[in-house]
């Protein structure tokens, strides 16, 4: 069995295999659960078929929050990712548009998928989804490459952490990233040893990032940091494709996520006492909410 001690450790058990990171990763689950490996990828399959039907729910007109502070955004980036107009081109505006959708999803309580988080949900489906529908990847390669986010997870989650009320955001988004550019890059036929570097590439890129909900909930500005989370997954997995170093290794990288998230005020950890949660706006915004404190 997999211990999820380092990166490291799937990296050199998935050279001395000459296997992806995903297929040894599938191996452990299947028997630490006692299962089949047909039967952990039929579980994981459905996950991904709820992040498609999520991304479509809320790319609809009219998904508003519950509490009524964001709604649409999934939609409106859909259809100027339609017209063509967008500066980031084709591939990327729809998977910004993606993320928002997902995202728009969980705000509004539909049905989605935790990777690794509810507040981090939309960047790995906007990663993964239009490499699908784009016909860049086929899809049970797609679905293995969750296999190599999971297995990337596990260690963050095990060395740092992977909630914004521990480590801010760049515990959740920062990790969602790293997870989602490590994919992309398998998906891309790259090495475990680049799936690795990727996503220390996006770890670096969100280091330090606060958590800071305004009224406490999971929509301004978390929407719109899942939308960026994957601008920095493609870009991180697209360095490392073009042979750039890391520099630092990841396992590091990890280490000091995780102390600059013990290092981080508890204002900027998901309290919604800090950052754009304590702006005049915000407060307002939470007024409107919840009413006056």
């Amino acid at each position: 069995m997999i211990n999820y001690d380092s990166i490291l450790e799937l990296v050199n058990l998935a050279n001395d295999a000459g296997k992806k990171i995903s297929e040894i990763c599938l191996a452990d689950q299947a028997k630490t659960l006692g299962k089949t490996e047909d039967e952990v990828y039929a579980t994981m399959e459905k996950s991904f078929d709820v992040m498609m039907e999520s991304a479509k729910w809320g790319a609809a007109p009219g998904r508003v929050s519950t509490s009524g502070l964001t709604g649409g955004e999934g939609y409106s980036m859909t259809q100027y990712a339609g017209t063509g107009k967008s500066i980031m081109g084709g591939f990327m505006s729809r998977a910004v548009a993606t993320a928002l959708c997902v995202s728009n999803t969980n705000a509004a309580m539909g049905r989605i998928v935790a990777t690794p988080t509810a507040g981090s949900c939309g960047i790995l489906p906007g990663c993964l989804i239009p490499m699908y529908l784009d016909k860049k990847a086929e899809k049970r390669d797609i679905v293995m490459s969750i296999f190599t986010a999971a297995a990337f997870g596990m260690v963050i989650a095990k060395n740092a952490c992977i909630a914004g009320a521990q480590g801010g955001c760049q515990a959740e988004c920062g990790s969602a990233s790293g997870m989602a550019a490590a994919a992309l890059v398998e998906l891309m036929g790259g090495t475990p040893q680049q799936c690795a570097d990727a996503l220390g590439v996006a770890i670096v890129n969100q280091m330090g990032l606060v958590c800071d909900p305004v009224a406490g909930l999971v929509e301004i500005p978390c929407i719109k940091r899942n939308a960026s989370g994957v601008a920095i997954a493609c870009s991180s997995a697209d360095m490392i494709l073009s042979g750039i170093d890391l520099k630092i290794p990841v396992d590091e990288c990890i280490d000091a996520m995780r102390e600059v998230g013990d290092s981080m005020s508890s204002d900027l950890k998901e309290t919604a006492n800090g950052g754009l949660a304590s702006t005049p706006t915000g407060k307002l915004l939470r007024e409107k909410v919840f009413g006056k404190q």
